[in-house]
């Protein structure tokens, strides 16, 4: 299993929401490459980000400060947050991110993901972010029609290849990860399953490991110091 230690940007800081809310962020970094650095020393080769002011937008406010980090380390970044237009995923990928996640458009624009993948393949990824058993969109603020299994059952048929899927509800709250969730998923898709929300100790990671999950997101465990990122790496190998 591979682990995705996540940087989330807000006006070209490294910040933190708790459960999605912009009303409580934490600023962790005002140059969020000296947390990119840091996750390379200690062996990650991954990166997850989210563009929080994209995801609201929909436009690419951050995107320097992504290009930042894409040209000054060696890490695979994946990057999510707003990309609903084919522009916005060529712009980023043109700039050396290697996989974008598609969220809200992945639901609301059938066309724009089908030619996504249909030019991109492996490069699109789509982020499943669940509310009370369905979909959740827009920033976490509204509820799909989706629930979660249909819909990543859809995706699987439509040639995804990478899901990453968050509790919405154990999202920066610290209290375990919802293994059930992920032991569900594992075993009835065939997808690439990234595990993101909650994962805060390292028998959450030996959990998801034992699932052969292909990652598991950690977020505010590392900047809290729950979980040591070097020894999380190790587990998960």
């Amino acid at each position: 299993m591979n682990i995705f230690p996540a940087i989330d940007l807000y006006e070209g800081a490294a910040v933190r929401l708790f459960k999605g809310d912009y009303n409580q962020m934490t600023v962790y970094d005002k140059n969020p490459l000296n947390i990119a650095k840091k996750f390379e020393e200690y062996g990650a080769e991954f990166l997850h980000m989210v563009d929080l002011e994209g995801a609201k937008t929909g436009l690419t406010p951050n995107l320097e400060t992504i290009e930042n980090i894409v040209k000054n380390t060696s890490l695979f970044v994946e990057l999510g947050g707003g990309i609903r237009s084919m522009e916005t995923v060529e712009k980023y990928l043109s700039i050396g991110v290697s996989r974008v996640i598609l969220g809200t458009a992945a639901i609301t624009d059938e066309a724009f993901l089908d030619e996504a993948i249909a030019k991109y393949g492996e490069k699109i990824a789509v982020g499943v972010d669940i509310k009370d058993g369905f979909v959740a969109i827009k920033g976490w603020t509204e509820k799909s029609q989706y629930t979660f299994e249909d819909f990543c059952k859809k995706m699987q048929d439509k040639g995804v290849k990478t899901l990453i899927c968050t509790d919405i509800s154990k999202d920066g709250a610290m209290k375990g990860t919802n293994r059930e969730l992920y032991k569900t998923l594992s075993e009835k898709l065939s997808l690439d399953i990234i595990a993101s929300g909650g994962v805060s100790t390292i028998d959450d990671i030996k959990a998801l490991r034992e699932m052969n999950l292909y990652g598991a997101i950690i977020g505010k465990a590392y900047y809290t110091n729950a979980i040591d990122l070097k020894e999380a790496i190790e587990v998960a190998k």
